[in-house]
């Protein structure tokens, strides 16, 4: 089964992250899917990123595949090469929309940030308990204090928490969900909306190439360290919550 499903529909491009099994956990192949869809993507009006079913967006990296990174050097790989994906997300030509369909959590919250529109079903979670390295871009969205209560924390806000403080900009009812977004997404496909996101993107940048090098190496740090193993090892022995 394919990693990444990319669809069309007229001006709207549908990207789905479609590994169920693991809560569309994001392995080593799903970036590469992800890296070959969204060059797909670039010529439609929207581009709307969603995970398959009903119970994640995206749930982070699968650890099951990922836990052989573990020294440093291979860590900051990994992130650069999840960061860049992120950068393209923020840096598409046409306006993206996460449509959080499930919960958005760790990584895969990350990769909400993001996009530039963020609308969810009104029974998801969103928290940032791991990310990839681009904590720059939650910053700007809900500031400087609640990002640092967000990553420190790892607390998992609900749609009404996340609303209040701007991570998430709509919230549609579960039942209407999924007419919800479409419709919005024809919206703004309808619209100029390359040429409107390019004027908005010199106004207040999505992308910021200068951190690079100091949020990998800091992801990396925190991957390799013990305490990250043991929580992941915890997490095992519970089984997702």
């Amino acid at each position: 089964m394919a990693e990444v499903v990319l669809e069309r529909h007229e001006g709207v491009a549908i990207l789905t992250v479609d590994r169920p099994r693991v809560r569309n956990a994001i392995s080593p192949a799903t970036m590469d899917a992800l890296d070959h869809a969204l060059g797909d993507a670039a010529d439609a009006g929207v581009l709307v990123i969603r995970g398959s079913g009903d119970r994640a967006f995206i749930s982070g990296g699968d650890l099951k595949e990922l836990a052989k990174v573990r020294t440093h050097e291979a860590a900051v790989a990994m992130a650069v090469r999840m960061r860049r994906i992120c950068d393209q997300i923020a840096t598409f030509p046409v306006p993206v929309i996460a449509a959080l369909n499930g919960h958005a959590l760790g990584g895969g919250a990350e990769v909400a940030v993001a996009a530039d529109i963020r609308v969810a079903a009104d029974d998801i979670g969103i928290g940032f308990t791991q990310a990839w390295g681009g904590a720059e871009r939650l910053a700007a969205l809900v500031g400087r204090s609640q990002a640092l209560l967000l990553t420190t924390t790892g607390d998992r806000l609900d749609t009404t928490e996340a609303h209040r403080i701007g991570l998430i900009d709509r919230v549609y009812p579960r039942a209407a969900f999924e007419e919800s977004w479409r419709d919005l997404a024809d919206r703004i496909a309808a619209s100029p909306a390359r040429a409107i996101k390019s004027v908005i993107a010199q106004a207040a940048p999505h992308h910021h190439p200068a951190h690079e090098r100091s949020a990998t190496t800091a992801f990396a740090t925190l991957w390799t360290s013990d305490a990250h193993w043991t929580a992941v090892a915890n997490l095992r022995s519970t089984g997702p919550s």
